[in-house]
C-alpha cells in the first residue's frame, strides 16, 4: 500500500488498518508516546505515526533515528492534533534498514549548495521531492500532448557524425588510444570504432526532420550533450531536449503549436502537482503559480526581431549591453520585452548571421525564419524555426559557412525525394522545469548535473 492511495481516497482507508513501507523523515520522542513523520516517497504529503508504550518494543522503537526505513501496521484514522488531518496509530514497527546518528538530511535547513554534494540523497528532502515530482509530471505532459496530437515519438541516437548547430562544441567518441596519439601527433579515424570522426549528440533534430517527411509529425525527447565551457546556473553539458519537428509546417503554424504546447504542459502541472506546486510558491518563488496561470491564460505577442530592436533603443533605459540590429539579445532585453508586453513574446527573423544554417532564408537575404519565445522570469524558453527546404540555398548556406558537405549528404537528399515545407522547435526541459518550479540553477533540476569540471555520481 502506498501513502498517496490514502491521501487520494481517504475515506475508504478511515478507521481501517494499513500496511506502509517508508521512511522516518523526523522523530519526536516523549516518555510515554512518540511521533513519528513519516515519508514512502509515493506522494509529497507525510503521514504521522503516533505509537505509545503499550507496544511490547516500545524502547526499541524509540531508538529509531531520522532515514532509517520501516514497515508499519496500524489504523489509519482522524487526527486529534494539530497539524495534519490523518494520522497512523501504530500497531507494528519493523526495522527495515538502519541509519546512523550522522545522516547528513537530517530535519533542518540544507542549503542547495550542501545538498548538491549530497546528490544522491536530496531527492529524500522536500525540495527536491517537490522538483523532481514535478519534472516526472511534466515529461508526462509532455509525451501526452504530443501522442494526443497524433506525434510520433522517435528516440534520435545519442551518437552521431553530424553537428546539428555547426558549432563544434561537441564530445567526441573514441575507442582509439589517447596517449599514443598524444605521442605521435597523427589521428587515423578510419581506425577509430565507426571508422569515422563520432561525437554525442548536440540535438536530434535533424533526424526527426527524417521522420516528419515519413509521418508527418513527430518529436524526440531525451538527453544531448554540449561542450560548452560555462559555468552559468542556466548551463549544463548534459540536458534533456523536447524537439518536435512538422511537415507542411511554415514558421506561424510552429509558433502556434509552440504557444499551444507549452500552456498545455504548464496547466498539466498544475493540475496534477497541487501541493508541490503550493509549496514551491511558498518557499521558492513567491508568486509561482499566479505566473504559470497567468500564462496559461494570456495571449503571446509576435514582433520581428527588429521591431524588438527598435523598441529597445528607444527605451528609456541604460543598457548594460547595448541593443543593435544583426545581434543578437542580451537577458536584460529578454525582460525588458516580456515587461514591455506584459506577457510572452516571440520574436521572430533573426539575422542570418547568428542563427544555424539549416534556418529558411527569408526573402530579404538578411534574416531567417527562426522564433525564439521569451517568457515573464526567465527569458528565453522554447526556439524554433521553419528549415530551409529549398536544396540550392541550403547547400549556399553550407558552403558559406565552411561546412563540410558530404556529412550532410543523407540530410540534403531530403530536399530532393518528396521534400516540402517543414518546422520545428526545441525545448530545453531542465530550463522548462527551472520556470515551472522557480528554481534558479539548472543544477537543482537534473538529478546529477554534469557541468565544467564536476562529473560526480
Amino acid at each position: 500500500m502506498d501513502v498517496v492511495d490514502i491521501y487520494k481516497d481517504s475515506k475508504k482507508y478511515l478507521n481501517k488498518k494499513v500496511k506502509l513501507e517508508g521512511w522516518i523523515k523526523n522523530h519526536r520522542k516523549q516518555k510515554q508516546f512518540g511521533f513519528i513523520d513519516f515519508s514512502d516517497g509515493t506522494c509529497f504529503k507525510h503521514l504521522q505515526l503516533v505509537y505509545d508504550d503499550k507496544l511490547k518494543d516500545f524502547d526499541k522503537i524509540q531508538s529509531y533515528s531520522v532515514g532509517c526505513s520501516i514497515s508499519v501496521e496500524g489504523k489509519f484514522v482522524e487526527s486529534q492534533g494539530k497539524g495534519q488531518d490523518f494520522e497512523v496509530q501504530v500497531e507494528k514497527i519493523k526495522l527495515e534498514g538502519d541509519c546512523p546518528e550522522d545522516y547528513p538530511i537530517q530535519p533542518k535547513h540544507h542549503s542547495v549548495e550542501f545538498l548538491r554534494e549530497q546528490a544522491y540523497l536530496r531527492p529524500r528532502t522536500n525540495l527536491f521531492q517537490a522538483v523532481f515530482r514535478v519534472r516526472s509530471v511534466a515529461a508526462l505532459a509532455i509525451h501526452k500532448y504530443f501522442q494526443e496530437n497524433n506525434y510520433v515519438y522517435l528516440n534520435a541516437p545519442e551518437i552521431t557524425t553530424s553537428d546539428a548547430e555547426g558549432a563544434g562544441e561537441t564530445f567526441q567518441v573514441t575507442t582509439l588510444d589517447l596517449d599514443r596519439i598524444a605521442k605521435s601527433g597523427k589521428v587515423d579515424y578510419s581506425k577509430d570504432f565507426f571508422g569515422k570522426k563520432a561525437s554525442l549528440t548536440v540535438s536530434g533534430q535533424l533526424q526527426a526532420e527524417t521522420f516528419a517527411l515519413a509521418y508527418k509529425k513527430t518529436y524526440t525527447f531525451g538527453p544531448t550533450f554540449r561542450a560548452e565551457n560555462s559555468n552559468t546556473k542556466t548551463h549544463a553539458n548534459e540536458f534533456w531536449m523536447i524537439e518536435p519537428e512538422v511537415a507542411f509546417c511554415d514558421l506561424d503554424g510552429d509558433m502556434d503549436i509552440m504557444e499551444e504546447c507549452l500552456k498545455y504542459v504548464v496547466k498539466y502541472v498544475l493540475d496534477n502537482c497541487n501541493v508541490e506546486m503550493e509549496f514551491l510558491d511558498k518557499f521558492v518563488e513567491k508568486g509561482l503559480k499566479e505566473k504559470l496561470e497567468r500564462l496559461i491564460n494570456s495571449k503571446f505577442t509576435r514582433v520581428t526581431h527588429d521591431e524588438a530592436i527598435d523598441i529597445l533603443k528607444s527605451a528609456n533605459v541604460k543598457w548594460e549591453f547595448e541593443p543593435e540590429h544583426g545581434k543578437d539579445i542580451a537577458r536584460e532585453h529578454e525582460k525588458y520585452l516580456t515587461e514591455h508586453f506584459n506577457g510572452p513574446v516571440f520574436i521572430k527573423d533573426w539575422p542570418k548571421d547568428i542563427k544555424a544554417f539549416y534556418m529558411r532564408l527569408n526573402d530579404d537575404g538578411k534574416t531567417v525564419a527562426a522564433v525564439d519565445l521569451e517568457v515573464p522570469g526567465s527569458g528565453e524558453l522554447m526556439g524554433g524555426s521553419q528549415r530551409e527546404e529549398r536544396l540550392d540555398i541550403l547547400k549556399k548556406r553550407i558552403e558559406d559557412l565552411g561546412m563540410d558537405e558530404s556529412t550532410y549528404d543523407w540530410y540534403l537528399k531530403l530536399r530532393e525525394y518528396g521534400g516540402c515545407k517543414h518546422a520545428g522547435f526545441g525545448i530545453g526541459f531542465e530550463r522548462l522545469i527551472m520556470y515551472l518550479t522557480g528554481v534558479d540553477n539548472i543544477r537543482d533540476v537534473i538529478a546529477y548535473p554534469r557541468t565544467p569540471g564536476s562529473c560526480e555520481f
